[in-house]
């Protein structure tokens, strides 16, 4: 029950970013300065995860130096090969590659590199699949590799309302593909893309080896704003506790959902025969439509 894993797991919850751009690639603001402004803003971790190509030199940035005793980071990039079914390059974002990750060799397809990434050590996920348009098909190329999908960007939501991945999550789960869904900015600071979704992520330390294992484990929930508390199943119920928020809802396979609405909701209990023998996931939302979701919960 993965979705479940974080809450009785050892240790806190941790707020970080994973997916955002630097100068090293097409962002506007230096390493340093992007490490402190998620820093000052309260994260405790990130990935700068700037663009894997050759025009930017393939880097991996080296983010030692702005490490903290408040805020880690971890390395990682954003890697690309070809292609996508619209005939263009894969967007994937690697968290938790070595520094010394090798460019992507001149017959090396985007699976190749995926797997590659992944034996790496780094905690993979199909970046942003609404803005990329992927289909099911580019989905179930990644399923078997990828821990995760991309299930809100704050970025491309910004800047063509295209933020929103959970289609793409949802699908692959209704097929038996057990991934998670993390939330993230893809800031480039060129507008105000920063600071809009975050994971949360269970661990003893907030060290970089802790959250990773975390991160691939699924001990993590994902956030705009609102926070899930707890998730306990009891008795064929599931019993979730929130901060203060308006909606309360179970979504699964197919149409499948249970909701409960009010106007300052921090329990509820929603019954899980529906949704038996397949998978389920928390949707909590706040006064101002703020949302925080769970990771997926297989029964």
């Amino acid at each position: 029950m993965t979705g479940l894993s974080a809450f009785p797991a050892a240790g806190r919850f941790h707020r970080g970013n994973i997916h955002t751009h630097s100068d090293r690639s097409d962002g506007v603001l230096s390493p340093q300065a992007v490490c402190r402004h998620y820093e000052e803003a309260g994260y405790d971790f990130l990935c700068l995860s700037d663009h894997f190509l050759e025009r930017f030199g393939f880097p991996v940035t080296d983010t030692t130096p702005y490490r903290s005793n408040r805020m880690t980071t971890i390395f990682g990039a954003e890697i690309h090969a070809p292609e996508n079914s619209h005939g263009e390059i894969w967007h994937l974002l690697a968290c938790g590659l070595p520094l010394d990750f090798a460019p992507l060799g001149p017959d090396e397809d985007a699976v190749a590199l995926a797997t590659r990434a992944v034996a790496a050590g780094a905690f993979l996920g199909i970046a942003h699949p609404q803005w990329s348009s992927l289909t099911i098909e580019d989905g179930r190329q990644m399923a078997g590799i990828a821990h995760a999908v991309e299930i809100w960007n704050t970025g491309c939501d910004v800047e063509c309302a295209r933020g929103d991945g959970r289609m793409l999550l949802d699908a692959l789960l209704n097929e038996g593909h057990r991934l998670t869904g993390y939330a993230a900015d893809d800031a480039h600071f060129t507008l105000s893309d920063h600071n809009g979704g975050w994971m949360m992520v269970k661990a003893e330390a907030n060290e970089p080896e802790a959250l990773l294992a975390a991160m691939k484990a699924g001990a993590y929930y994902s956030s705009q704003g609102p926070a899930i508390v707890d998730l306990v199943v009891v008795a064929d119920q599931l019993e979730i506790t929130s901060s203060p928020v308006v909606t309360i809802s179970l979504v699964g396979r197919g149409s499948r959902a249970d909701c409960v609405t009010g106007r300052q909701l921090t329990r509820t209990t929603l019954p899980l025969d529906r949704f038996a023998g397949h998978w389920c996931r928390v949707v909590v939302t706040d006064a101002a439509g703020h949302r925080a979701w769970s990771n997926p919960i297989w029964l």
